[in-house]
């Protein structure tokens, strides 16, 4: 088991260090591409940051073969790159309220319209018997201000009228 194991070891750190060799050369070579593309100083394009930072990450020894720019500009756009990823990531959600479908917003409107004296409040609960649920405020902005403020003073003058009728029935 133990001599097993030590070729195994072996055969692990020859495969390592050949990996490390290609990776060294990949380096190198990147950047004898990036000075012969350039006159006097090294353009570095987005697809050689791409390709740094990406090669930091999975060969421990790049700073060695590192020539054209510093090891902590390489950082820097590891960085840069990694906060652009959760910068589009949190991006991707839609934010605030989750938008009312199309049919609710004109049943809502048809309701306000045939039924003149419901203000908010009747709408919502009617949309609530029909098994949508709808908070009040949504109802009372598909309604529309001008019949949002018809229909709260309708309602008011309506209770009022019939409040005044049953007390003059009452005191006669």
């Amino acid at each position: 088991m133990g001599i097993l194991k030590t070729i195994v070891t072996m055969l692990r750190a020859l495969f390592a260090s050949r990996a490390e060799l290609a990776a060294e050369n990949l380096a190198l070579r990147h950047q004898l591409s990036v000075l012969t593309r350039s006159v006097k100083r090294p353009i570095v394009r987005q697809r050689d940051r791409i390709f740094w930072a990406w090669l930091s990450r999975i060969w421990s020894a790049w700073r060695s073969a590192l020539l054209i720019v510093k090891p902590e500009t390489v950082i820097r756009w590891h960085r840069q790159g990694l906060r652009l990823y959760w910068r589009c990531l949190s991006r991707r959600r839609k934010t605030g309220r989750p938008s009312v479908d199309r049919e609710i917003r004109e049943l809502i409107r048809q309701m306000s319209g045939e039924n003149r004296s419901w203000g908010a409040p009747r709408i919502q609960s009617e949309l609530a018997l029909l098994g949508y649920e709808v908070a009040e405020s949504t109802v009372a902005k598909y309604i529309g201000v001008q019949d949002f403020l018809r229909t709260l003073f309708c309602c008011r003058n309506i209770h009022r009228r019939d409040e005044l009728r049953r007390c003059r029935g009452a005191a006669r």
